[in-house]
Order: structure tokens, then C-alpha cells, then sequence
């Protein structure tokens, strides 16, 4: 079986748009989504150090546009798409401390990308977007996700 998956800016845009048709507010020019009072951040980057994943996770804000100008706003979670592996460095601290894990979810995208259906995550939030992502994954492109940190001890 060949996996097609699109670039991560793409599955990002179809996933917003499952966002939009469930009622959730979405921004055309950031990956956002807001559920009520809460925002949903998810986050694209190809290579990220752990100091300065520390500084953007702990820092729980995002600036939002609204018409021709911008406003911070608190982010409740924060999802990041890694399109290659994640230094083990973010994943612990992530694992290892509550205040990151309550609030940031990590999707290993490079399995998928390099054509195996598997998806590792670090998701301990309690996030409804982030769960209705993981849905998206599996249900849409057939992706399986794994718990990362139990894949690690056990190997894959």
C-alpha cells in the first residue's frame, strides 16, 4: 500500500476545514482554531531546538489577525507537526514536565512522510481539536498513531 500524504501546509488546510464544517472558528492566514473561549494552536516546523520549543510552549501565546492589524491572545494548546523527528530532548521535557504536557501535543510526522503509515504523538492534553486531528489522521489518510514515548522503551 502507498501512503499519499500531503505536505503538512496542505493536510493542515484540510484538517481546517473539517474544523469550519463542525462550527470551530479558523483563521485563513494562521493555524488556529477557536472552540469557545479557547485557542487551538497548531504549529509547522521542519527543525525546532529545545530552547527554544521551551520559550514558544511556555510562553501560551499567539498573535491572531483581525482585519489589518494583530491581537496576542492566550493559547490553551499547542499542537506541533514535525515533519522529521523531534530531538529527544523536547520529547522528554515534554513527558516529564505537567505544565508542557497539559498544554502541548507533539505529532512525529516522519515515519509518515517517509511512506509508513505511523504517526507517533505525545498527546496528554485535553484538547478536543487535537483529538479531532488525531481522527483526521487515521480516518482520512490511514495513518496509525503510537504513543512515542511507549514506542521508544519498545521499539518499533
Amino acid at each position: 500500500m502507498t501512503l499519499t500524504v500531503p505536505k503538512v501546509w496542505e493536510l493542515l488546510k484540510h484538517f481546517m476545514d473539517c474544523c469550519q464544517s463542525r462550527g470551530w472558528e479558523t483563521s485563513k492566514h494562521e493555524d488556529w482554531v477557536k472552540v469557545g473561549n479557547e485557542y487551538h494552536n497548531l504549529l509547522w516546523i521542519r527543525m525546532i531546538h529545545p530552547s527554544t520549543f521551551e520559550k514558544v510552549a511556555t510562553m501560551h501565546r499567539c498573535a491572531i489577525c483581525e482585519g489589518t492589524s494583530y491581537q496576542v491572545v492566550d493559547v490553551s494548546y499547542t499542537a506541533w507537526l514535525l515533519p522529521q523527528a523531534p530531538p529527544e530532548k523536547m520529547m522528554q521535557m515534554v513527558k516529564e514536565t505537567p505544565e508542557l504536557s497539559k498544554r502541548n501535543a507533539i505529532y512525529d510526522l516522519s515515519w509518515v512522510y517517509e511512506g509508513k503509515p505511523i504517526c507517533l504523538k505525545l498527546n496528554e492534553t485535553d484538547s478536543i481539536v487535537f483529538q479531532e486531528f488525531e481522527k483526521f489522521l487515521e480516518d482520512k489518510l490511514g495513518v496509525e498513531l503510537k504513543p512515542a514515548y511507549r514506542l521508544s522503551a519498545e521499539g518499533i
